[in-house]
């Protein structure tokens, strides 16, 4: 879920809250990814200890999840979404956007998946971008930022003493 405040007069971010969150989630995944620790794989994962599951293969799911979503956004919200990270990661503002929006279309317009894709910390990148139009993801419990399960603000337990008799 996006929560989003708008300002008349600012910048649009135009693709879909759930799209961006699903993006965001499988580029940390994908962020997160090392290149082959171990060559010499047992055929049992456990044997060596799940370390497959963190190496970048190709035809690797999480990759392909990536690109696929990307791949799936309209020419305009590929061409925000490549803003987008620029803006999170500070090459432009958010004053900028109209031209950042512009200039991603014409650079990467057709190659936007694999550009995004090369970008180290691109979930990152994408919720700094997204802070910057006062938007970002809250879990689905959660209707708002700092709330618990119940949509409560997080309770304060103040500290107990120790009873050295009862232990706590």
């Amino acid at each position: 879920m996006v929560i989003a405040a708008q300002t008349p007069g600012s910048p649009v971010l135009d693709i879909a809250s759930d799209k961006l969150a699903f993006i965001i989630e499988k580029a940390r995944e994908f962020d997160v990814k090392e290149s082959d620790s171990d060559p010499d794989s047992g055929s049992n994962a456990n044997d060596d200890g799940n370390a497959d599951v963190l190496e970048d293969k190709p035809g690797d799911a999480t990759r392909e999840e990536l690109a696929g979503a990307i791949r799936e956004l309209n020419e305009d919200e590929r061409a925000e979404l490549v803003a987008l990270a620029w803006l999170g990661r500070g090459t432009y503002d958010l004053e900028e956007w109209d031209e950042a929006v512009s200039t991603a279309k014409s650079e990467h317009g057709r190659r936007a998946a694999e550009y995004l894709i090369g970008l180290p910390l691109l979930g990152d990148y994408l919720e700094d971008g997204m802070a910057q139009f006062d938007q970002g993801i809250v879990d689905d419990a959660d209707e708002n930022e700092a709330v618990d399960s119940e949509n409560q603000p997080p309770r304060i337990v103040p500290d107990r003493k120790i009873d050295p008799n009862r232990g706590i």
